[in-house]
This record gives C-alpha cells, sequence and structure tokens, in this order.
C-alpha cells in the first residue's frame, strides 16, 4: 500500500506508517494541481492543516481508501465527495492532548517561577537572586475555561500539584 505525506508529520509519525509495512512518500508543500496530478498512485493521504483536499483532489483519486488526519480538524477536507468516492476520511482528535496539556502546565510553572524573565536577566549577566524568587503553585486557584481532553488533563496536572481548579 502507497502512502502520499503532505504535510510536515513527526519522525515518528513516518516511522509508525514505515513499519506498518506501508511504502510512504513525503511530498510537502505540494500545490492542487500537483497533488491533483499525483494522487492518483496512492492508496493513503496523511495530512495536517495545509493539504486541502477538494473535490476535485478526490476525483482524480482513484486508488485512494482512506485520507487520515494528523489532527482535530477535518475542515480542509471535502466530506461529502470523498464518502461519494467510498474514501474513509479520520482524524486524531486526542493525538496531542497530554502534550498539550503538558506544555499548559509548564507554561504556568514558568510563569510562576519566572523563568523567561530570569533568564533573561542572567543572559545580560546579572544575578538578581532577590527579583526573581516566583511564587509557589500550591494553593493558588486556576480557571480554566473548557473542561476538553486538554482542559481536563490540565485540571487534573494542576491538582495534582495542589491547585485548586475552577
Amino acid at each position: 500500500m502507497k502512502v502520499l505525506v503532505s504535510d510536515n508529520l513527526s519522525p515518528k509519525g513516518i516511522n509508525i506508517l514505515k513499519k506498518a509495512g506501508l511504502k510512504v512518500d513525503i511530498k510537502v508543500g505540494l500545490r492542487p494541481a500537483e497533488l491533483q496530478q499525483i494522487i492518483g498512485n496512492y492508496d493513503g493521504l496523511v495530512i495536517r492543516s495545509a493539504t486541502k483536499v477538494t473535490s476535485d483532489i478526490i476525483s482524480s483519486a482513484k486508488k485512494l481508501k482512506v485520507v487520515g488526519r494528523a489532527g482535530s480538524g477535518l475542515d480542509n477536507v471535502d466530506i461529502t465527495a470523498a464518502t461519494k468516492q467510498g474514501i474513509v476520511v479520520m482524524n486524531t482528535p486526542g493525538g496531542n492532548t497530554v502534550t498539550t496539556a503538558e506544555h499548559t502546565v509548564a507554561l504556568l510553572f514558568s510563569m510562576a517561577r519566572q523563568i523567561p524573565q530570569a533568564t533573561a536577566s542572567m543572559k545580560e549577566g546579572k544575578w538578581e537572586k532577590k527579583k526573581f524568587t516566583g511564587v509557589e503553585l500550591y494553593n493558588k486557584t486556576l480557571g480554566i475555561i473548557g473542561l476538553g481532553n486538554i482542559g481536563t488533563h490540565v485540571a487534573k496536572m494542576a491538582q495534582g500539584v495542589g491547585m485548586n481548579i475552577v
């Protein structure tokens, strides 16, 4: 099975496809006309948000069985046209949930400890130890707008360091 990856995908993602026995071609930055010209050679297409899979592209995709979107949105794929042609369209909405939640909590720690400011100060050759003592997150209140997958993970991590969640 031949798969085209038309947007940037991590090496880990590429390796997963290859280990599954797929022949993977990576062609990032294709113009719509270029994609339309070559899509007929592929059984699968892996995209992110840059590639637009229009009805014109789908009509040229005679062998295509699946469009896999690495991420949550599908607004860049003509799902109706794909469905009419028997092409499965799928996404990975939870793929970066933990990573994004961890990054959010890391930024909270960074802000509480004034790490960016302290780093800038040190790069200027200063040692302002008392200026950058920071604050504890323990027993502080964190307001989270939206408790979807990411928000729920952030809440659990923040509770793990003793924060109050509203």
